[in-house]
């Protein structure tokens, strides 16, 4: 009798991270999200992409609660972000279980955030030390493993008025995923530096994406979008219009908003939409 063939195991679904599910927002009057819905899973790279007023940022604020937000509901790892219902009413939970959420969600500003009379090893310590509780010299390890690997080991002592913009934005990095966040947020982080300076960041965004880290981008660097990005999502006046794979979303938008979005990047469009 001839062996069986041998049956190869099914490969586990990727695990779905965040979910978004009809998230409204407004400021006063004005409705900036107006019922998003988002899934991203585990290794994800996922580029919000749109013109200013979109409703980008305020969606990245909402993830982590940095602005609350009156409808739906965001899940990250299965746990509700910042609400909880209770009988039926949708109550804001307390600061020591919502400080407890925001450590597995890391968020790199388009400012940089550092303390200026910290060292750059002291800025990424002062999360691991408050928030995780970790001794200093355990802190401190793990300071230097990380600002090794965005290229600023010999830089580790110096305080922020010695550093470039590039290398104050790629602290913040370090100082992010030191955290081992389960989700990383990235707010136009390089649209306050020189641009001789955005290649650098641009190149520890790249690495981390390589390694697996789970990512939201809000980025106008439509190179690196096509480039990194697994899923881009393309909001315009608070809502999702299109999303899908970079390099069929460019090429052909379906939406005459994406286009006229595209448009506006003449100097570099032939490059995204050909390669």
């Amino acid at each position: 009798m001839s062996a069986s063939p041998s049956v190869s195991p099914r490969a586990e679904p990727a695990r779905e991270l965040l979910v978004a599910r009809g998230v409204h927002k407004s400021f006063g009057d004005t409705k900036v999200l107006k019922g998003i819905d988002l899934t991203v899973t585990e290794g994800e790279v996922v580029a919000l992409i749109g013109a200013s007023g979109s409703g980008k940022t305020t969606f990245l604020r909402c993830i982590n609660l940095l602005e609350e937000f009156e409808q739906g509901s965001i899940t990250v790892d299965g746990d509700p972000v910042g609400y909880a219902d209770r009988n039926g009413t949708r109550r804001r939970i307390s600061e020591t279980r919502l400080a407890a959420q925001r450590a597995r969600i890391g968020m790199v500003f388009q400012s940089f955030n550092l303390f200026p009379h910290m060292t750059a090893a002291e800025n990424v310590m002062l999360g691991l030390v408050k928030v995780k509780g970790m001794a200093k010299a355990e802190a401190r390890s793990i300071a230097e493993h990380w600002l090794d690997r965005v290229g600023l080991a010999e830089r580790r002592d110096h305080h922020p008025f010695q550093l470039s913009g590039g290398q104050q934005q790629r602290v913040a990095i370090a100082r992010a995923v030191a955290m081992e966040p389960r989700l990383i947020l990235f707010d136009e982080v390089t649209s306050a530096l020189d641009p001789e300076l955005v290649s650098e960041v641009l190149g520890v965004m790249k690495d981390l994406a390589k390694s697996g880290m789970t990512m939201i981008v809000v980025s106008h660097e439509m190179l690196f979008v096509r480039d990194v990005a697994t899923h881009v999502v393309f909001l315009d006046s608070g809502r999702i219009v299109e999303e899908g794979e970079p390099h069929a979303l460019f090429r052909n938008p379906s939406s005459d908003r994406l286009r006229g979005f595209l448009g506006r990047f003449t100097d570099i469009i032939g490059d995204i939409t050909t390669r």
